[in-house]
């Protein structure tokens, strides 16, 4: 068996990695064994040397098996989808689905976490020095969200009628579209889906790796002040 581990937090990358693990368990793969550690972002834990010697980039997730140690939360889906085969990555389908991961790393995860950066972390920074990157970022999501859309218009799912890796790694980061104030109000295909994937047991259980208890789908007062005062000091 080997020594599998889960270093991560909840963030959209974390959520990632736990939401895959969870849609293997429901097709048959234990991953037993599997150790989960959450890594408290606030304390600055990932850029302690136990954490920089595995992952020299210092972010969550980091995940090991065995002397393996893989970081990137995309890498880590696919290397899970190809280490333990299930429809997530169905071989005849591999390269209709791995363009859309590759895409949400490239193009999603940036937009969308800069959106959320400066509309909730940067408090330092002057109010009319983020109005041009605000409009950018959200210009920009808005855009991504549009394919996103049309992807989702005559089908349930990003690559067609049953779930993928690439649903599994676009959907953290679109999911918290009221907190990064991207507005998804005027997109029924995409609040549609949001809801079938949230209604699925293993995001259910994905979801709850390293939140606080009862917040799975919206954070306390506290808790918002306190990521609010965590990705002020990871984005300086």
């Amino acid at each position: 068996m080997s020594d599998l581990q889960l270093w991560t937090a909840a963030t959209p990358n974390g959520w990632k990695v736990s939401l895959m693990i969870e849609e293997l368990r429901e097709t048959g793969h234990a991953l037993e064994g599997l150790r989960v550690r959450t890594i408290d972002l606030m304390a600055g834990e990932q850029f302690e040397e136990k954490f920089s010697r595995r992952n020299p980039n210092q972010k969550i997730p980091l995940f090991i098996d065995g002397d393996l140690n893989l970081m990137e939360s995309c890498a880590i889906v696919q290397y899970l989808a190809e280490k333990y085969p299930s429809d997530l990555l169905p071989e005849e389908k591999k390269w209709q689905i791995l363009p859309w991961v590759y895409w949400q790393a490239a193009n999603v995860g940036p937009a969308f976490g800069n959106k959320l950066s400066y509309t909730r972390y940067m408090s330092d920074v002057p109010q009319e020095q983020k109005v041009h990157p605000l409009n950018r970022f959200n210009k920009e999501a808005q855009r991504l969200a549009g394919i996103i859309e049309e992807q989702l218009s005559q089908q349930n799912f990003i690559c067609g009628e049953s779930l993928s890796i690439a649903d599994i790694v676009i959907y953290p980061w679109v999911r918290g579209w009221k907190w990064s104030k991207v507005d998804m109000s005027d997109k029924p295909n995409i609040l549609a889906w949001l809801k079938r994937l949230r209604s699925r047991p293993a995001f259910e259980r994905g979801l709850a790796y390293g939140a606080p208890e009862g917040e799975v789908d919206q954070w306390s007062e506290e808790t918002k002040a306190r990521y609010a005062k965590a990705g002020n000091k990871i984005s300086q």
